[in-house]
């Protein structure tokens, strides 16, 4: 099951707050995929859309469809502050296989 750290679930509220949306939550989708496995796109989403699943954190909602859902097992949605930047990040799991050569697999 999809979990929520305590640091991205308070990011996400602050987030929210600060764009008058408090009481939103965020929403998880499949963005495309490649060889490697899916890619996922956040949002933000006053509500869940019929047949989302819901997981709820410390008050912060997350919509996930169906087929997020599925793909994102037992990932973890966190929120990371480094050097290089900042923002939510999904950990966790097995990295993909790739064997395929293509070009855009580091």
């Amino acid at each position: 099951m999809l979990k929520v750290s305590d640091t991205a679930a308070e990011k996400a509220k602050e987030i929210l707050k600060a764009e008058g949306k408090e009481g939103w939550g965020l929403r998880i989708f499949v963005h495309g995929s490649g060889c490697c496995g899916p890619s996922y796109g956040m949002d933000i989403d006053e509500k869940a859309s019929e047949g989302d699943e819901t997981v709820e954190k410390n008050g912060l909602k997350v919509f996930v469809d169906k087929e997020a859902y599925a793909s994102l097992g037992e990932k973890e949605i966190d929120y990371i502050k480094t050097e290089q930047g900042e923002g939510f990040v999904i950990n966790g799991g097995e990295a993909p296989s790739c064997s395929s050569g293509c070009s855009s697999c580091g």
